[in-house]
C-alpha cells in the first residue's frame, strides 16, 4: 500500500475532514472544516507541509493553491473543483480524486463558495496564499 493509499484509508476510517503524511513519516488526522486546520498547521511552521502526502475531503482552488505553495508533493481528495486542477497540473503537484465538480459549494449548498468565487480568476497562487494566511 502506497502512503497516499494509507492516509486515504485513514481519512475515511476515521471520518477526519485531512490528514497529513509529514516528511518526517508522521501522520496525523485533523477534523476542522474547510480550509482552518491547513492555516492552522502552516501558520504554526510554513515549512510543515514541504514533501508532505494530504489526504482531504475537498480541494478547491485556495485549498489547492495553498497547499502547492507549501510545498505537498501529492494530495487525494473525495472531491475537487475544476478551478483547483489546472493549479495542480501547473506545479506538477500528483493528484488523486473521487469527484470532480464544478465548484465548491458554500455551507448551505445554495452556491459557490465565497473563497472559491473571490479566487477563482486569480492566476497568482501567492497572491491566494499570502492573503489567507495573513
Amino acid at each position: 500500500m502506497t502512503k497516499l493509499e494509507e492516509i486515504k484509508e485513514i481519512l475515511h476510517q476515521k471520518n477526519a475532514s485531512l490528514v497529513v503524511s509529514y516528511s518526517n513519516g508522521e501522520i496525523k488526522e485533523y477534523y476542522k472544516n474547510r480550509i482552518n486546520d491547513i492555516k492552522e498547521i502552516l501558520k504554526e511552521n510554513p515549512l510543515a507541509l514541504k514533501d508532505a502526502i494530504i489526504a482531504d475531503k475537498v480541494i478547491g482552488k485556495v485549498a489547492g493553491s495553498i497547499l502547492t505553495v507549501a510545498g505537498v508533493k501529492e494530495i487525494y481528495t473525495d472531491v475537487i473543483s475544476k478551478f483547483a486542477i489546472p493549479v495542480l497540473d501547473k506545479n506538477n503537484i500528483t493528484y488523486d480524486y473521487g469527484k470532480l465538480v464544478d465548484y465548491i459549494q458554500n455551507n448551505d449548498k445554495s452556491g459557490m463558495c465565497p473563497m472559491e468565487n473571490k479566487y477563482k480568476d486569480e492566476t497568482n497562487i501567492y497572491v491566494i496564499y499570502n492573503e489567507m494566511l495573513k
